[in-house]
């Protein structure tokens, strides 16, 4: 939101596929610069593309350790309105009238597909949200 509202950019929210064109260039060197300074980084995967492995060497990809969780669609079926009340959790959403069932399925199948289609493991959320991250934390600690 900073290039946007600094006027660097002529993009809005809605440009997401623009955004990360726009946006990966950047976040793909502070990657490589924390990783050289050996410094932990964590980078949200919304402005990741899904050939980000690419843009690194292989002395890079070493140090990243991707993970990619999405949700099943029973799982968004199941629990949308816990979802929706979490909007707000990480920053304060202005409008999230926009955030229907069907837009999230189809935002998630999205990078389900794409990243899956470019060799990636996906984590699925299928039942219990705070299980698999328990899970998932436990392999990787």
């Amino acid at each position: 939101m900073g290039l946007i509202r600094s006027g660097n950019t002529d993009l809005t929210p809605e440009d997401d596929d623009r955004l990360t064109d726009y946006l990966w260039p950047i976040v793909r060197e502070m990657i490589k610069t924390a990783i050289e300074n050996r410094q932990n980084l964590i980078v949200e995967g919304c402005y990741v593309p899904f050939d980000w492995r690419k843009d690194f060497g292989e002395d890079y990809i070493n140090s990243v350790e991707f993970i990619c969780l999405a949700l099943s669609d029973l799982y968004i079926d199941t629990h949308f309105d816990e979802i929706r009340q979490h909007g707000s959790d990480i920053e304060e959403r202005l409008d999230d009238s926009d955030c229907t069932v069907e837009m999230l399925k189809a935002d998630n199948r999205r990078m389900i597909e794409g990243f899956r289609a470019n060799g990636e493991k996906i984590v699925l959320i299928e039942k219990d949200y705070e299980d698999t991250l328990r899970q998932l934390i436990g392999k990787n600690c």
